[in-house]
């Protein structure tokens, strides 16, 4: 049975809380992440989002939190694709396909792992591989986006802005080949997580205290520690896997 040993629950603690910020944003701006869905769409949202952020904080009720989640962001991410259709030439559909679907991912990696269905094999592998394609796709949609991409780094951080735009670029494409390679995929999935929480901290936070009416502000900083959660999640996954003992060999003599 894949189950998730108690040391290894920070990124479910920090994907729950996230999706629990996602439910209350939802709810304060009758909005999910700026889509204007129907009213009857978005309450019903608000409201899973909540029960499964709050539902896997807690081992015994993780799973079933973790099935809402998927469910919901699976839904999510799939409202992207009408807008992939009309614009299929501009990146920035693909590329919320991708955040969205990121989240799919974490969720669905977190109940396949309290779950005896999956062995640690196929559920590392198809890890790996969702969110190594994630990640392949924060790669281009920055590298199609730089300018505005460093717009948004601190300007107190040395040396520049762009410096810091092209870097995580790099170090994005960097994890998404380590991972889609199966190479040093627990420094990467851990490299990834803490980028993508210094994103979080660095990046996000001062917009919205500079900003916290605005609603997209909110969406992006929670989608951000959401995505960081994903990460971790795989990270912790990995590490299992390669520190589960093989299986034992009996000699004789």
């Amino acid at each position: 049975m894949t189950v998730a040993t108690s040391g290894s629950s920070l990124g479910r603690h920090l994907f729950g809380v996230a999706a629990v910020a996602f439910g209350l944003i939802t709810l304060a701006w009758h909005d999910y992440n700026g889509w204007h869905q129907p009213r009857f769409l978005v309450f019903a949202a608000a409201a899973a989002l909540i029960f499964g952020g709050a539902a896997i904080q807690f081992r015994r009720t993780a799973r079933t939190g973790a099935l809402v989640l998927s469910v919901v962001y699976l839904v999510f991410a799939l409202l992207c694709v009408p807008e992939i259709r009309a614009h299929p030439r501009t990146y920035i559909s693909w590329g919320n396909f991708f955040e969205q679907f990121s989240l799919v991912t974490g969720a669905a990696i977190l109940s396949a792992r309290l779950s005896s269905a999956w062995s640690p094999e196929t559920l590392n592998r198809i890890g790996r591989i969702l969110l190594g394609l994630c990640t392949a796709s924060f790669t281009l949609e920055q590298a199609f986006y730089l300018a505005p991409t460093a717009q948004l780094v601190p300007k107190w951080l040395p040396p520049s802005p762009m410096f810091w735009a092209v870097a995580t670029t790099v170090f994005f494409a960097l994890a998404a080949v380590a991972l889609l390679a199966n190479r040093m995929t627990v420094l990467a999935a851990r490299l990834l997580t803490w980028m993508l929480v210094l994103f979080g901290l660095l990046v996000w936070l001062p917009v919205l205290r500079s900003d916290p009416r605005n609603h997209s502000n909110w969406s992006e900083t929670v989608e951000t520690f959401a995505i960081a959660g994903t990460a971790w999640i795989l990270a912790d996954l990995l590490a299992e896997h390669r520190q589960s003992p093989g299986p034992s060999t009996k000699t004789t003599t």
